[in-house]
């Protein structure tokens, strides 16, 4: 949406590929959530939060190696 809103266009192949990546995840997410119980999957979505807190927290504390930069594509 960012990058819509920016160029006041939709990138076409993006947007495919998010939609492909969807329909195959939520295949896939059906298949692995039939086969394990209620406490193997919240313990697994547990360990992603905390697994997405911790990064959050790590990129909090360290310093980036270019605090400024402008990507150009070359």
């Amino acid at each position: 949406m960012v990058q819509a809103a920016t160029n006041y266009s939709v990138d076409i192949v993006l947007a495919f590929i998010l939609m492909l990546a969807g329909v195959v995840g939520a295949q896939y997410g059906v298949r692995v959530g039939q086969k394990l119980r209620g406490e193997q999957l919240r313990a697994l979505l547990g360990l992603l939060v905390l697994a997405v807190g911790l990064r959050l927290a790590v990129e909090l504390v360290l310093t980036p190696d270019d605090l400024y930069s402008l990507a150009i594509g070359g």
